[in-house]
């Protein structure tokens, strides 16, 4: 009778490690990240909108996710800057924005509609004030800055400079950079209302146009860090340090430089789990999709040792 019962004992025994290995993978798999599940195609790939500047960090994304060229998934990325792209959003347009904060109108427009976003800070940029390399000016305080962009102060010797009229550019007003200067640096501060010839339709065409403007030291301008240090854009400028501080990414990530402006991830709420914008949505702020944000030489929120 022992050896009935041992055996009946043993398989009841194999029976139990059997469900418990079971239950064990099962609670692997539940733990496992929804983009280690889920296979990115173009069929499927979310509609990316966004800033000016989040081209780049757009098709990475994409060339990443669908393991294609940059070339391959340049079509995919179609972004109409900052506020339109928020529209978009709104309207079923677009189903992930990697943008810049949303302008004041925007939410004007979003109670309007009734929508609802889930949004997200994955980047922190700077709004940084770039000038000609042989403009002696390279520090200006915010009141400097603020009286510059109102009118008050007309001339580079005013601020430590030469004898020379100031050209201040400015941006277009649905341009995320222009948004970001009005909230950051101006406050309740007008801004002058400048020449149709001083404002800049694309962040590239600002920052070539200080760096050469009637062949003279006399215009300033602002963008984001990331285009004016990372896209090796600044050939023939600089950018000048404010209150004293240098913009670098450790300024910028610590938030020691005074102007620093959040970059969002930003999709309509209530998305299930499976959802591919949500699961693109959820990489990004993850530990894999920061570190392609800070390879690609945005400061990420995390700081993950990348080239940021």
């Amino acid at each position: 009778m022992k050896r009935p019962i041992a055996c009946a004992f043993l398989i009841i025994l194999l029976i139990s490690l059997a469900a418990c290995e079971n239950t064990a993978r099962q609670a692997e798999v539940s733990n496992t990240p929804p983009i280690e599940q889920f296979v990115f195609t173009r069929e499927n790939f979310p509609r990316l909108n966004g800033s000016t500047a989040m081209v780049p960090l757009g098709q990475a994304i994409a060339s990443v996710l669908l393991g294609q060229t940059r070339e391959e998934v340049a079509d995919l990325i179609n972004f109409s800057r900052t506020t339109q792209s928020y529209r978009e959003l709104m309207t079923g347009q677009a189903d992930l924005l990697i943008s810049g904060a949303p302008p004041e109108g925007i939410y004007e427009e979003k109670s309007e509609l009734n929508f609802e976003w889930e949004i997200s800070v994955f980047a922190v940029d700077g709004l940084v004030f770039i000038v000609n390399e042989n403009n002696p000016v390279d520090n200006l305080t915010t009141e400097q800055i603020q009286g510059i962009y109102s009118g008050k102060i007309t001339n580079w010797s005013e601020v430590g400079g030469n004898n020379v009229d100031i050209i201040p550019f400015q941006r277009n007003e649905e341009a995320g950079s222009q948004t970001a200067m009005k909230n950051l640096v101006m406050g309740d501060i007008p801004m002058m209302e400048a020449p149709a010839e001083y404002v800049s339709g694309a962040m590239g065409d600002l920052v070539e146009v200080v760096a050469s403007y009637n062949d003279t030291a006399a215009a300033i301008g602002y963008t984001v860090y990331y285009y004016a240090h990372d896209m090796k854009m600044a050939d023939g400028l600089k950018m000048i340090a404010v209150d004293g501080v240098q913009p670098s990414a450790e300024t910028i990530r610590t938030r020691e430089y005074p102007f620093i402006n959040d970059s969002y991830v930003v999709i309509a709420a209530g998305l299930p789990d499976d959802a591919p914008a949500k699961i693109l949505y959820d990489w990004i702020m993850s530990t894999e999709g920061q570190k392609l944000v800070a390879r690609e030489g945005y400061v990420s929120i995390m700081d993950v040792g990348g080239a940021s």
